[in-house]
């Protein structure tokens, strides 16, 4: 989580370290000027500065959400862009004004003493403010960039919990810190986590259709560098380097770059002090506390740290320091008995608490105000009917955006309704198994175009609505054409005929693999155990169809009373765990013989066996899935260490059952495959690497760094391929 959180932290520590300092100067020039009643004017200001940068965080999070991904992406994109010219603007600022920061805060302070209470919480209020905003911009710039928001979040709480820390013993002077070289280092690497930040924000604007080249890459090594290892988790999280960047990315980036480091490295050594022959002659001080308020020179680069000392000290050594305004009354003599009578025409005093709780809960209620009428208006109250005879009932054109509609079976049968294309048949949204007298809400991003409601009882015909035509632009939610069995029919029949080539190599290779051991052949046995072991892992689509043949061929001692002494364990698994635990032969016999009588059977049963179509895509993220829970894990070796083995055959199989179904994919989703083969290449490469001559290694052996390559990339083509089901899926048209 550390590579997300430390841009982050970066930002917490710089933009906390800031308005810290200027709440510290703040505070202590009330103390030094005698003016400690004003101090909850600072805070009431602090606090509304606070408010405001989470008011502004949360108008952000909760817009952004209300959007449809292609608005997001632009979105996104754009505050990621303003979030770097407010970054570069502040690095600069910062830059410049380190060395004259208290000088100008006490300018401002003592404008405000002058003016009155009000003018001091809004000194306050814009002083603080401005740092609370970059910070919340910047931060959920980087949440976004990250995929999570836990790093970014508990790096900036660091961040700010030590920027706090170091505010407090710079105040009581506990220690010092050379300013300008502390705001010089931390933003030359803040200009380079912004070019990161840029890159990310302009691969967003592409990806929402603001600027062109989303397929233009520069580079793309995605199939040769694992994306889940820890030096590439590092790039992207810290400096949102990926293994493929667009060339408007890497235009951008270096250009960014290349030009404000220059600049910044050449103001840099611009205001550098220069040493001179001579030293100044130093101002004589009026007193040991004005003498220590002095900033340092220039040549030592040091900033001074805010002032602390008590107001009584510094009006006897400088009565003149504080203003008539500033000094405190003399005090009425008490009342005698009962409270002292308030004067007439003198307004009753608001209790104290009454500012703070308003300066939080008018940006709060702001925020929400924005929020709710900033979000796409929602049909969330209108009732759609779902049945035969009233279907699409209650349906009105809605407003391009994130709609909900309440969709409510009025009929006697169990239904499913979709919303359609009615053009194309293809499908924006579903519910599935919607019962008599039940409403669940179904959630769609429309846009402008013509869309219908189908019906179908779960007996009966399907009904479609009247269509209704909704106008203006935007981008809505991609609709998936649907697939009927006829469309599954030539894919299943290919799949089939792979499998019956299959099964009938496997009852040859379970055969040679029994004569084996009826010869006490055991080294032989075990070679040819692999390879028939193998031909089953490969047929992993048709496990569904097998039925209790699976158990026989491939059964594991999971959940056997006897576990591995079970008389029911069987196959392949009772077989290898003889083998490879010294077993005799004569031992053997029966198992091995049991095995191949099983795969002889299933190869008779198939052809009758009733193989669903619409097993096909289900299978295709099935297969890995298991690989991941019993091959990767080594749940399934009984002495063998043949785990990554399987996995290669798995990987097999799950890429014939996409060569089958590759026609429907392709016009349905034609940017899948191309990822997924990616994805496919990559993983057979990390094992292959595995495999050397006839052995592979055991997967207890393989060391941390391997391991993890293999399971992510394992995980990132499960995560890629889990499209598939939802594309292919058989939905009723009739």
């Amino acid at each position: 989580m550390w590579d997300d959180a430390f841009p982050s932290f970066l930002i917490g520590l710089r933009e906390g370290l800031e308005a810290g300092l200027i709440v510290s100067i703040l505070v202590a020039t009330l103390v030094r000027a005698g003016a400690r009643n004003r101090l909850p004017q600072v805070w009431t200001g602090v606090l509304a500065a606070i408010a405001l940068a989470l008011s502004f965080g949360a108008v952000l999070t909760f817009t952004a959400a209300s959007l449809s991904a292609t608005a997001q992406e632009a979105f996104g994109g754009s505050l990621s862009v303003i979030a770097v010219a407010f970054v570069t603007a502040m690095v600069f600022w910062m830059r410049r004004s380190a060395r004259s920061l208290s000088g100008e805060i006490r300018e401002k302070v003592t404008g405000a003493l002058a003016m009155g209470s009000g003018v001091l919480v809004v000194t306050s209020f814009l002083a603080v403010g401005r740092e609370g905003l970059e910070t919340a911009l910047f931060l959920w710039t980087t949440a976004q960039a990250a995929g999570e928001s836990a790093g970014p979040l508990t790096g900036a709480g660091i961040g700010l919990v030590l920027a706090a820390a170091l505010c407090w013993g710079l105040y009581r002077r506990v220690l010092k810190i050379n300013l300008t070289r502390f705001f010089t280092r931390t933003g030359a690497v803040l200009i380079v986590i912004a070019a990161g930040v840029l890159g990310y924000g302009l691969r967003d604007l592409q990806e929402g259709g603001v600027l062109p080249g989303p397929t233009a890459y520069a580079f793309d090594l995605s199939g040769s560098i694992d994306a889940g290892s820890w030096y590439s988790t590092l790039l992207q999280g810290v400096l949102n380097i990926t293994p493929a960047m667009t060339w408007l990315q890497v235009i951008g980036y270096a250009g960014y770059l290349a030009v404000v480091m220059t600049l910044f490295v050449r103001g840099v050594r611009a205001t550098a002090p220069r040493p001179t022959s001579a030293e100044p002659e130093a101002r004589p001080a009026t007193d040991k506390q004005e003498l220590a308020s002095q900033p340092t020179s220039a040549a030592d680069g040091q900033e001074s740290e805010p002032e602390s000392a008590p107001a009584a000290d510094k009006q006897e050594s400088d009565p003149e320091s504080t203003s008539a305004v500033d000094r405190p009354e003399p005090r009425p003599a008490p009342v005698a008995d009962g409270p002292r009578p308030r004067p007439v025409g003198v307004p009753r005093r608001r209790p104290g608490w009454v500012v703070p709780v308003a300066v939080v809960a008018v940006p709060a209620v702001v925020a929400g105000l924005v929020v709710a009428f900033a979000r796409p208006k929602s049909t969330g109250g209108e009732t759609v009917a779902v049945s035969g005879t009233e279907c699409g009932k209650g349906f009105t054109a809605p407003r391009p955006g994130r709609q909900t509609f309440q969709m409510r079976n009025t009929g006697s049968r169990t239904a499913e309704v979709y919303l359609i294309d009615p053009s194309s048949n293809a499908v924006y949204g579903e519910v599935e198994g919607l019962a008599p007298g039940t409403t669940r809400a179904l959630v769609a991003t429309v846009a402008g175009g013509t869309y219908a409601w189908r019906c179908v009882p779960s007996s009966g015909r399907a009904v479609t609505s009247a269509s209704v035509t909704v106008s203006g632009g935007g981008s809505g939610a991609r609709a998936v054409v649907p697939v009927s069995e006829q469309d599954l029919a030539a894919p299943l029949k290919a799949y089939k005929a792979y499998v019956g080539q299959g099964l009938a190599t496997l009852v040859t290779q379970t055969r040679t693999l029994d004569a084996d051991i009826a010869g006490d052949h055991l080294d032989k046995a075990r070679t040819d155990w692999l390879t028939a072991h193998l031909t089953y892992a490969s047929l992993g689509a048709a496990y569904g169809t097998f039925e209790d043949y699976d158990q026989k061929i491939n059964g594991r001692a999971d959940g056997l009373a006897g576990g591995v002494a079970d008389k029911d364990f069987a196959g392949f698994h009772r077989v290898e765990y003889g083998l490879w635990h010294e077993q005799s032969a004569d031992r053997l016999k029966a198992p091995a013989q049991a095995l191949a009588d099983a795969a002889a059977g299933l190869q008779k049963a198939f052809p009758a066996q009733d193989f669903d179509p619409g097993d096909l895509p289900l299978r295709a993220h099935e297969i890995l899935e298991n690989t991941l829970q019993f091959e990767l894990t080594a749940d399934t070796d009984e002495g063998s260490g043949t785990n990554l083995a399987t996995a290669d055959a798995n990987l097999a199989g799950t890429r014939e059952l996409l060569t089958v179904l590759r026609p429907l994919l392709t016009t349905r989703a034609p940017e899948l495959l191309p990822t997924v083969d990616a994805d496919l290449d990559r993983l057979r490469k990390l094992l292959d690497a595995e495999h050397q001559g006839a052995s592979w290694t055991p997967v207890e052996k393989l060391d941390t760094v391997t391991r993890q390559r293999i399971s992510g990339a394992t995980g990132q083509l499960l995560e890629d391929l889990s499209p598939v089901p939802d594309l292919l899926e058989i939905r009723k048209s009739a």
